[in-house]
C-alpha cells in the first residue's frame, strides 16, 4: 500500500504534548509504527494518518502542512482559559469543547447570512446585591413565575446566549460518562455560550444552566465547572451560587413555604417542596440553599440534606432517543434548528450540509424535524 512520507512529525509530537501522552503510548493505543516515521525508516499509509488525525481531532492536512504548531491559532483563548483552569480534561472533553465552539461559530455565521450584522453581545449594567439584580435580570430575562429547564434555557436564547445540552445517548454530543464536568460557560463578544450535562434529574440542570449565566454575567469570562467547583468555596463560584440561586428563587418566592410544616427527617423533604420544586422547576437542594442564604433556616439542615442525600443510590441509565428527529432541538436548541432549516429554504445551504449540521440527521428524519417545528409554532 502507498505510503506517505512528507508528514510533519513535529505536529504529532505536538498534539502528544498537548495532552499530555508520549509518541510511544500514541503508538500502542493506535496500533501503528509511529516510531518508525520518526526514525524516518517509514511513512504512513492513509488510513494511518486518518487514525492519527481523529484521535486528536484534527484534519489529515493539518500533519502535511509545515512549519511549526501556532497554539493561538489552533485553541481560542476561551478553551485555553478553560483548560488551565482544569489542566487534565480529557481528550474527549476538550474534542467536546472545541466542536462546541465550531458550532457556536456556525449559529454566528447563519444568524448574520439570515439576520444581517450581530452587535456586539452586552448585559444591562445592574447594581446592587444579588437579591435586587437577580429581580433586575429576571424581568430582563421576561420570566414568569412557573418555569422549567426548557423556558430558562428558551429565555438566554432569546438575548443570543447558545445553550447546548449534552444528549444522553452515546455520540459526539455526549459529555463522557466518566467526566465529573457538569458544564461550561464560554464568553464571547457576540454570543457567548453556556454547556450543560444532561442529567436524570432536570433540576440539576437548571441550575447548572444558570449557574454558568451568572458566571458570564458577573466574570465576563469562561468557566468549566465540576460538582466541586460550583458547590465550592472560592469567591468567584461563591458569587455564581448566590446569584444563580436569587434568580431561581428570589425572595418573594420563599415567603410561600410554609416553615411550620417542615419534617423532621430528610426522606421527607422531596415531598414537602414538591409543589414549588415543579413550579420553580429547581431541586430541593437549590430551595434550601437559598433558605439557608436568607437566614430563614438553619445552615445545619441544608448540610444535613446534603449529606443525606449523597448517601442515597441513584441508578445510573444510559438515556436513549426516543424521538430521532428532534434530538438536534434538545441538544442545539429551538434557535440553532430553525436558523439551519432557514438557511437551507434560502439556499444558503444544501439539504445534505442541513442535515450535517443537525447532528448527522437523516434526511427522512430531517423532514420529520420541520414537520414538528411547523405544528408547534
Amino acid at each position: 500500500m502507498e505510503r506517505i512520507d512528507f508528514i510533519n512529525i513535529k505536529r504529532i509530537e505536538w498534539c502528544c504534548n498537548d495532552i499530555g501522552i508520549s509518541v510511544e503510548e500514541l503508538s500502542k493505543e493506535l496500533k501503528i509504527p509511529i516510531d518508525k516515521v520518526f526514525e524516518g525508516k517509514k511513512g504512513l499509509t492513509y488510513n494511518q494518518l486518518k487514525k492519527i488525525a481523529d484521535f486528536f481531532g484534527r484534519g489529515i492536512f493539518f500533519f502535511l502542512e509545515e512549519g511549526e504548531v501556532e497554539e493561538k491559532k489552533i485553541h481560542s483563548a476561551n478553551f485555553r482559559t478553560l483548560t488551565n483552569q482544569k489542566p487534565n480534561l480529557s481528550l474527549k472533553l476538550r474534542k467536546f469543547i472545541e466542536q462546541v465552539e465550531k458550532k457556536r461559530d456556525e449559529l454566528l455565521w447563519l444568524t448574520e447570512e439570515i439576520d444581517g450584522v450581530v452587535p456586539d453581545f452586552t448585559f444591562p449594567n445592574f447594581q446592587g446585591s444579588y437579591e435586587k439584580i437577580a429581580v433586575q435580570l429576571r424581568e430582563w430575562l421576561e420570566l414568569n413565575e412557573k418555569n422549567s429547564f426548557d423556558s430558562y434555557r428558551e429565555a438566554l436564547e432569546k438575548k443570543r446566549i447558545f445553550v447546548l445540552l449534552s444528549n444522553g445517548y452515546k455520540g459526539k454530543w455526549k459529555i463522557p460518562n466518566e467526566s465529573p464536568i457538569f458544564g461550561f460557560s464560554l464568553w464571547h463578544s457576540k454570543m457567548p455560550v453556556i454547556v450543560v450535562r444532561k442529567e436524570q434529574v432536570k433540576e440539576r440542570q437548571t441550575f447548572t444552566l444558570m449557574h454558568e449565566f451568572a458566571h458570564l454575567f458577573l466574570h465576563r469570562q469562561s468557566f468549566i465547572d465540576d460538582e466541586e467547583d460550583i458547590w465550592g468555596n472560592s469567591r468567584k463560584e461563591i458569587e455564581a451560587n448566590r446569584l444563580a440561586g436569587a434568580i431561581l428563587v428570589p425572595k418573594s418566592f420563599l415567603n410561600q413555604i410554609d416553615l411550620s410544616t417542615i419534617p423532621s427527617e430528610y426522606k421527607d423533604f422531596p415531598e414537602w417542596l414538591k409543589e414549588y420544586r415543579d413550579k420553580w422547576g429547581v431541586s430541593v437542594e437549590v430551595i434550601l440553599r437559598r433558605l439557608t442564604d436568607t437566614n430563614v433556616i438553619s445552615k445545619d439542615i441544608y448540610v444535613g440534606y446534603r449529606k443525606w442525600l449523597k448517601e442515597q443510590s441513584v441508578p445510573k441509565s444510559e438515556t436513549g432517543m426516543r424521538y430521532r428527529e428532534r434530538e438536534p432541538l434538545n441538544v442545539f436548541g429551538i434557535n440553532y434548528v430553525k436558523k439551519v432549516l432557514s438557511a437551507k429554504d434560502y439556499e444558503l445551504i444544501s439539504l445534505y450540509k442541513a442535515s450535517v449540521m443537525l447532528d448527522d440527521l437523516k434526511i427522512k428524519y430531517l423532514h420529520q424535524l420541520e414537520k414538528y417545528i411547523v405544528g408547534h409554532n
